[in-house]
């Protein structure tokens, strides 16, 4: 695929929306969905970091979905745990920069090492930054942030009139990241669920009523691609 390199998105973001339908659809149990969905995700990191993007972000798990059935929450732990010990090493082999955002209290011992096995192992490599967010929520992530400058306001480091959107944007886990230009959402359902709340108010959206494990290189080629045919104003003319 020939894109415009001068108009290439740094970063785009996905929900990875619809694994339980495509399950359900294939009279297969939701954790296949799964399964097949993470197939999905390798597969897309690794031909973004082939066309050269420089971040990848995608919503894994989030503080909602605990409220899913036990038996659905139990079989994700176990796939994460398996696909992130798997992953560290590809990722390294490939050139990938691997890290995590989210509260990752609520997770066992076993899965919070591997999560920071996978970061130190892959913190050095210079293709695309691939982001999991894991246990991940918006609100949580901005009212850290809040208590964060609080903190420095109450021990002198920054006063309130140093408040700035910078000032929160280095205090949100994605400080290390610059926001993303492109919002991909698949399954057809329209809105962002909490995710990246603060990070996307410019970005581009693009709603996609294909469920994840059928997603593909082609549409995220087509995706760049309605991407670079919009124009971005950022609230000017």
């Amino acid at each position: 695929m020939i894109f415009d390199k001068d108009n290439m998105p740094k970063h785009i973001a996905i929900i990875m929306d619809g694994n339980r339908r495509w399950a359900n659809a294939n009279g297969l149990p939701a954790a296949f969905g799964h399964k097949k969905g993470a197939e999905t995700l390798e597969k897309i990191v690794r031909y973004a970091n082939k066309i050269g993007l420089d971040f990848i972000t995608v919503y894994a798990f989030s503080t909602e979905n605990w409220k899913r059935a036990e038996e659905e929450v139990k079989a994700l732990m176990v796939l994460f745990q398996s696909y992130i010990d798997k992953y560290t090493k590809i990722a390294d082999t490939e050139n990938i920069k691997v890290q995590f955002i989210g509260d990752f209290s609520a997770f066992s011992d076993r899965l919070q090492k591997g999560i920071q096995k996978c970061t130190d192992r892959t913190k050095n490599n210079t293709g695309v930054t691939f982001t999991i967010a894991m246990n991940y929520g918006g609100r949580n992530e901005i009212i850290n942030a809040v208590k964060q400058i609080a903190k420095n306001i109450q021990d002198g480091s920054i006063s309130v009139n140093d408040i700035s959107e910078q000032t929160i944007s280095e205090n949100l886990y994605t400080k290390n990241i610059p926001d993303p230009d492109l919002l991909i959402r698949t399954s057809g359902e329209m809105r962002t669920s909490n995710f990246l709340p603060w990070q996307l108010v410019y970005s581009e959206f693009l709603f996609i009523d294909k469920n994840w494990p059928d997603f593909n290189e082609e549409d995220l080629d087509n995706a760049i691609l309605e991407y670079q045919k919009r124009t971005r104003k950022f609230g000017a003319n």
